[in-house]
């Protein structure tokens, strides 16, 4: 029985690559702990003053009152775009490889620091609200991200190898084009998350807000 072409080309890439990829699932997951950890180190007046900002905004959700769906969307898309457009142009680099690890532990950073302060917060309520505001699109992006920096960093590896061995190694124009198709596929796996955020999320968190708010 013969295996699918796309399936067998994945398996290659992660076996090829699985080194790299349990470094940055590592790196990500030090960014989530980190994130949570400075969670409990703001002051009290600190978390007072985010959670007032947070109670205006579930606020204005249940109300309905927040940017359009499109807007949202655009919004999404196109910030997610430029962190991975951002990574593509690292691993062209070469020497801004130490910066795609960064980029990884801040994003670990970020959704750590955002899941860790609504539990700290809120409690169970505050673990359902990140479930349906945080989890969608990022069951898309962190993989998303993940690859992308897999790939930048280990395209980044490979120049650096061509430029100590002068014979052997591969043209760098297939090779570069390879790269260029991954981060292309990746942009268009984001329009799905920058969907589930802009039309999905927000009805997920109306409905858990009003079911919060009437217990």
């Amino acid at each position: 029985m013969r295996r699918h072409p796309v399936k067998s080309v994945i398996s290659v890439h992660m076996r090829e690559h699985a080194s790299v990829y349990l470094f940055v699932i590592v790196l990500f997951l030090m960014g989530v702990i980190f994130g949570a950890i400075v969670v409990n180190s703001l002051n009290f007046g600190q978390k007072q003053d985010l959670y007032y900002y947070l109670t205006q905004f579930f606020g204005q959700v249940s109300k309905g009152n927040i940017a359009g769906a499109r807007d949202m969307f655009q919004q999404s898309y196109f910030h997610n775009l430029k962190y991975v457009a951002f990574m593509w142009v690292l691993g062209i680099s070469v020497i801004g490889l130490p910066i795609i690890f960064i980029l990884l532990f801040l994003k670990g950073i970020v959704v750590g620091f955002t899941v860790g302060f609504l539990v700290n917060q809120m409690g169970w309520q505050g673990f359902l609200l990140s479930f349906v505001s945080v989890m969608p699109q990022n069951l898309i992006i962190i993989p998303a991200f993940l690859v992308m920096g897999v790939v930048s960093i280990s395209f980044s590896l490979q120049m650096v190898r061509n430029q100590f061995m002068k014979r052997g190694h591969e043209p760098i124009f297939p090779v570069i084009m390879r790269y260029t198709a991954v981060m292309i596929l990746i942009s268009i796996s984001l329009l799905v998350s920058s969907s589930l955020e802009a039309y999905v999320s927000p009805l997920l968190m109306k409905q858990v807000i009003e079911i919060v708010g009437n217990e």
